[in-house]
């Protein structure tokens, strides 16, 4: 039991610090949501093997939901927010604000070429840059 409130503690803890912090669903968050998860976990198999069936299930439940708002956000640019500001795009592509249209294309490219899904890279880091280009192409 005593664990129990240990990570209660815990969790009321890392409440505590992200407070007045906008709740975006980013990278900071899929970490630290992975992490409870984890922990949920192993709370949850830890109280079961005590004979608390209902506390187990409930941190298992926690637990995968904790992981499943780690999956909903995975890919890309967050769909709610409206998309990506210039500033986001200069900073994904490694372009200074008064970058040329080439100098915008060339970094794409190269980026690309390590980051396309046939390549070995992911979707949405592909995504990202396709709509990092689009941005800064579209304010010209």
């Amino acid at each position: 039991m005593i664990y129990f409130a240990l990570g209660c503690a815990a969790l009321a803890f890392f409440v505590w610090i992200g407070r007045g912090r906008p709740f975006d669903l980013g990278r900071g968050w899929r970490i630290g949501a992975g992490a409870l998860a984890v922990a949920a976990f192993a709370a949850a198999a830890f109280v079961a093997m005590r004979g608390l069936w209902g506390t187990g299930i409930v941190l298992a439940v926690m637990g995968l939901g904790l992981l499943a708002s780690v999956r909903r956000n995975a890919v890309g640019v967050a769909k709610g927010r409206g998309g990506m500001t210039a500033a986001e795009a200069r900073d994904l592509l490694g372009v200074s604000p008064d970058a040329t249209p080439a100098e915008i294309k060339a970094a794409y490219v190269r980026l690309m070429q390590r980051a396309h899904p046939d390549a070995g890279g992911s979707k949405g880091l592909a995504a990202q840059l396709n709509a990092a280009r689009d941005v800064l192409l579209k304010k010209r």
